[in-house]
C-alpha cells in the first residue's frame, strides 16, 4: 500500500473508532451508518483538510454531513 493510501486508511479507521465511541455504537453499526450516508468516501476525498482538524471537530463535521444527507433524502 502506498504511503498516501495508508495514511488515508489510518485516518478513516481513526474516524470510525471515534464515531463509534462517541455514539455508543458497535463497529458494525458505525460502519453501516457511515456507509449509508457516504461518509467514508467524504473522509477519503477530503483527507488533506480533515486530518489536520481535532477529533471533536471531525465528529461535528461528520454529524453535519449526515444531517445534510438525511435532509436531502427527505426531498
Amino acid at each position: 500500500m502506498e504511503k498516501d493510501a495508508q495514511d488515508i486508511a489510518y485516518f478513516v479507521s481513526f474516524c470510525i473508532e471515534q464515531y463509534k465511541h462517541a455514539k455508543g455504537l458497535t463497529g458494525e453499526q458505525a460502519m453501516r451508518e457511515l456507509d449509508k450516508y457516504g461518509v467514508l468516501e467524504y473522509l477519503e476525498e477530503h483527507f488533506e483538510i480533515l486530518h489536520t482538524q481535532s477529533h471533536q471537530w471531525i465528529l461535528e463535521d461528520i454529524d453535519e454531513f449526515i444531517n445534510i444527507r438525511k435532509e436531502e433524502g427527505k426531498r
